[in-house]
Parts: structure tokens; C-alpha cells; sequence
């Protein structure tokens, strides 16, 4: 499955199938308008998408121009790291590991760059059980926790030393 990184501007089809990815999971990643999601992926550390649109993630480190609450929280209380954004991969393409290979990557990324850890939230308000799971499973522990009210939803925030590469499961 090829993997690309994303650069702006991107072709307006490619565009569509990751707004539309991002769209369909605006639950668990909140919705983006198009637009500002080309512009985050074109201030992101790290933009991928896997097969043109069935699998896309957005880090951030700490010196990208971002807004997010989430982003913000970890801000002020690291002074180096790598923020997942968001990662989603097409329901139709669940299970195959396109999630692993995207945070893979990040990793990679991240360790080239001289990180030593990443960063996310996953919603517990509404439950991710999927997604607590993905990242139990790949060493993300609980660092914090939030209700954005603004958002209707609350998160813990998880963190992971950036080490070799990760475990085969």
C-alpha cells in the first residue's frame, strides 16, 4: 500500500477523498471545511495519506502555527514532541494495519527529527474503545484529561516515548 506524504496545494480530487475521510469521522476527529484542512496539512510536521485518500494522518510538532485546544494543552506542557492530530482510515479499509503503518511513519519521522515523543488525544466522551485500544497497544499512557464543552466531547491525553522502531503485533 503506498504511502505519500502530502504537500500543498494538493490536486482537488485528493483533496475531496481526505476531506471526505476526515468528514466521515468528524466525531472522533472533529470537522474540518475544506480549506482549513489544506491549510493544516500544509503547516503540519507530518501530512500522509495512504492509497490517495484511504488513509490519512496530521502530526504537528511544537513549533506548527496551530489553534487546536488539544495541540495547546500539550504545548504548555512539553517543550518538544509530535502531535497526531488525526488519523482515519476508510471504513471500508478497517483492519488492514493502514492504521499502524500511518502512526509508523509519524514515528519515523518523529525520530528523525530528533523527537523523543509523541502526543495525542483520543474522545472517552463519546467512548473510542477502538481507538484506546490502538493506542494501548502501540505504549500511549494517560497524561491528562479535558471536556471541551465547546466541542461536546472530552478527551484523555496520551503520551509515548519515540523509540526504535515499533514491535510487530
Amino acid at each position: 500500500m503506498p504511502l505519500n506524504r502530502l504537500t500543498t496545494p494538493l490536486p482537488a480530487p485528493l483533496l475531496d477523498a481526505l476531506h471526505r475521510l476526515n468528514e466521515d469521522h468528524a466525531t472522533e476527529l472533529s470537522s474540518l471545511s475544506r480549506h482549513r484542512l489544506e491549510h493544516l496539512i500544509g503547516s503540519a510536521f507530518f501530512a500522509a495519506t495512504i492509497d490517495e485518500g484511504c488513509g490519512l494522518v496530521i502530526a504537528c510538532d511544537q513549533d506548527t502555527p496551530y489553534d487546536s485546544p488539544n495541540f495547546l494543552w500539550f504545548k504548555a506542557r512539553y517543550p518538544r514532541f509530535v502531535y497526531v492530530d488525526r488519523v482515519a482510515v476508510s471504513a471500508t479499509r478497517r483492519g488492514e494495519g493502514l492504521a499502524r503503518q500511518l502512526y509508523e511513519a509519524v514515528f519515523a519521522a518523529a525520530r528523525a527529527a530528533g523527537h523523543d515523543c509523541m502526543v495525542c488525544e483520543v474522545n472517552y466522551d463519546p467512548p473510542n474503545p477502538a481507538s484506546d485500544a490502538f493506542h494501548d497497544r502501540l505504549g500511549f499512557t494517560e497524561v491528562g484529561r479535558a471536556h471541551l464543552a465547546d466541542r461536546g466531547k472530552g478527551v484523555r491525553y496520551l503520551h509515548v516515548p519515540v523509540q526504535p522502531p515499533l514491535p510487530k503485533d
